[in-house]
């Protein structure tokens, strides 16, 4: 049967998800059941793509990412892939309307990857963030509001700025992978040799802004959404907050993380504060 198939498909893609990132799971399992399915979807093809340019190093990135995409262009022709990742993120796509600019703009941003190094102005900065991360949220936030066009149109800009908050965070969470494994910068302007608090401050306050801009889209989330994209919120906050109090030398050579025992207080935390209708 093609309904059991594609029950294994997605739950393909909650196993990618909850294997890749506990914290990303963990905010997923806040939302309401009847969306959980499509974001683990959404995060499953991303995953992927990334692993791709990021991780298999030793094999032709370049033609595994071209694969990868005509698979999904010719899953969206069929209505089905063997691939169970792609077979899931498909109906996503359909069932949802997500446009494919998004997706171009993504596939985009992960070929550059395989390409460019450093990103040595803003507008080439804002073009990667805008393809790696913002669009990502857009394609969450065509979930969220399940077709609704005018909400979306309502509150794209502030899922751009948290796409871009997260993916900030983690470009400076990863510093040191980033630099001395895969030999890059996203931070124009930035010497990562001679890394210092004034250009970490600069960093954090450039995300800070898109955090607070980002919090006046949250609380206008449908309830179905609301609660698991605001602990998120409260994850990644903590983690740049980790960030900030964590000195220049430490970031550059270790990956900063937050505890299991911290995120389970942070999500304690969030319940209560989402509970008290606080956000």
């Amino acid at each position: 049967m093609k309904q059991l198939f594609d029950d294994v498909s997605f739950k393909c893609s909650k196993l990618v998800t909850k294997n890749y990132s506990t914290s990303f799971s963990m905010a997923v399992y806040m939302l309401s059941p009847s969306i959980r399915d499509a974001i683990y979807s959404i995060y499953g093809f991303v995953r992927f793509a990334d692993e791709i340019v990021d991780s298999f190093h030793g094999f032709d990135k370049e033609s595994l990412i071209t694969e990868f995409e005509d698979e999904y262009y010719k899953s969206i022709e069929r209505g089905i892939s063997l691939n169970p990742i792609l077979n899931s993120f498909q109906q996503t796509v359909k069932q949802y309307n997500i446009s494919d600019d998004l997706i171009q703009a993504f596939l985009r941003s992960m070929k550059l990857d395989l390409i460019k190094s450093d990103y040595n102005s803003k507008a080439e900065y804002d073009e990667y963030i805008y393809g790696s991360a913002d669009v990502v949220g857009l394609m969450c936030l065509k979930v969220f509001v399940a077709g609704d066009n005018e909400r979306y149109d309502q509150l794209k800009g502030e899922a751009m700025r948290l796409g871009s908050a997260f993916q900030k965070v983690n470009f400076l969470r990863d510093l040191k992978d980033d630099n001395l494994v895969l030999n890059r910068n996203y931070f124009p302007g930035v010497d990562l040799n001679s890394f210092d608090e004034k250009a970490k401050t600069a960093i954090i306050n450039e995300i800070e802004e898109d955090f607070k801009v980002a919090y006046e889209g949250i609380v206008k989330l449908p309830i179905e959404a609301k609660f698991g994209v605001y602990t998120a919120f409260v994850y990644y906050k903590k983690l740049l907050k980790k960030l900030e109090n964590t000195p220049c030398d430490e970031i550059g050579n270790a990956r900063i993380r937050v505890s299991n025992y911290t995120k389970a207080g942070l999500l304690a935390q969030s319940f209560v504060t989402y509970k008290l209708k606080l956000v």
